[in-house]
């Protein structure tokens, strides 16, 4: 449960020397955020020790502020077994993997036309050049004309292509390339939304080549991920699309007309609030009303931003080498089209 076990607290003890897995357990003794974050780490583990097959909904600005070998640590070492992301982190990703960087600046930079006029653009406190960001751009409009127009392409095949592509060229490992390496799929349910739809969108201009998506592919695969998995878990940062993507493939089974109980490993690191309504402040328990967590989950929120608290829970469980090495993969079956045959039933089902 999202409360844990009660017990004492125990004040956070300071020593000269402390692994990153020693600091969750000491947080997860305390109160509020710092308690909800210790949980998290406990509760991947958990996952892990489970073989749980893991959803990671990547949401926000994460490449940009420098956790991208986060992602790609989480992917290489099988963490995670399914990425559902914005197109924005997965161009970023290929804006880094071909060798650009992203550069310190200031939160007020003081005058953002001038910026402009600069031609840099801004995310918070960092920057990057739009020369550079549109080189990128043109490699990922490059790839988009190799592919055939004669049939749709889900976002899983496509980010798979691109990763193989990116490889050759690649000036350091990234998310896309080491999925492609790793077997780890990657859907991006919003792909128009980020340079990835403008890039493909310029290459129809151009040419008039078009190339098409299935995201209703997208959808099936990742219903069948689920039905097909033993047990499922979810790790989100942030929220956003990725977030109910994911969520709602705990609830989909119904499209096979199977019943499944939703997921049953849960850890959400936000700092969006559940009292706006909006999704990406949406506790597990109001999930529990939809079925798309079951009802007997284990989760946590922790409301901490993101490029805090993963750095922290993903360090901790670097350090559990013993569970990483004898983690049983699990069997990765998308393959929706051999149940996707039956009579689907009308009943109006969560969505």
């Amino acid at each position: 449960m999202e409360n844990g076990h009660p017990g004492e607290v125990t004040p956070f003890p300071i020593t000269g020397s402390a692994s990153a897995s020693e600091i969750a357990q000491r947080l997860a003794a305390t109160a509020f955020q710092a308690r909800n974050l210790g949980q998290a780490a406990a509760i991947w583990e958990a996952m892990l020790r489970d073989e749980a097959t893991v959803f990671m909904g990547l949401a926000g600005a994460m490449v940009p502020g420098g956790m991208r070998p986060l992602i790609v640590y989480l992917i290489e070492n099988r963490l995670i077994d399914v990425l559902v992301s914005t197109g924005a982190n997965l161009y970023h990703d290929v804006y880094e993997t071909l060798g650009h960087q992203h550069f310190q600046g200031a939160a007020d930079a003081g005058d953002d036309v001038h910026l402009a006029n600069l031609r840099i653009y801004r995310f918070y406190d960092t920057l990057a050049p739009e020369h550079e960001f549109s080189i990128g751009e043109r490699f990922v409009t490059e790839f988009s004309l190799t592919l055939d127009e004669g049939r749709p392409y889900s976002t899983r095949e496509y980010f798979h292509l691109l990763g193989k592509a990116l490889t050759p060229l690649a000036k350091q490992e990234g998310i896309l390339t080491a999925a492609a390496k790793h077997g780890v799929p990657i859907y991006c349910p919003a792909f128009g939304d980020s340079v990835h739809g403008l890039a493909v969108a310029e290459g129809r201009v151009r040419t008039g080549k078009r190339v098409m998506f299935d995201i209703i592919g997208d959808v099936l695969e990742t219903a069948h991920l689920a039905l097909t998995a033993n047990k499922t878990g979810v790790v989100y940062v942030g929220g956003g699309t990725p977030k109910n993507f994911i969520q709602q493939a705990g609830v989909a089974a119904y499209l096979f007309q199977r019943e499944r109980p939703g997921h049953s490993y849960g850890i959400q690191v936000t700092t969006d609030e559940p009292q706006w309504g909006g999704l990406s402040g949406c506790t597990f328990e109001e999930a529990q009303s939809w079925r798309k967590i079951a009802p007997d989950a284990s989760f946590v929120t922790a409301n901490v931003d993101a490029t805090i608290g993963m750095p922290i829970i993903v360090s901790a469980l670097a350090e559990k080498a013993d569970v990483i090495k004898a983690r049983k993969l699990p069997a990765l079956d998308w393959d929706y089209a051999k149940a996707a045959g039956r009579t689907v039933p009308t009943e109006r089902r969560p969505h």
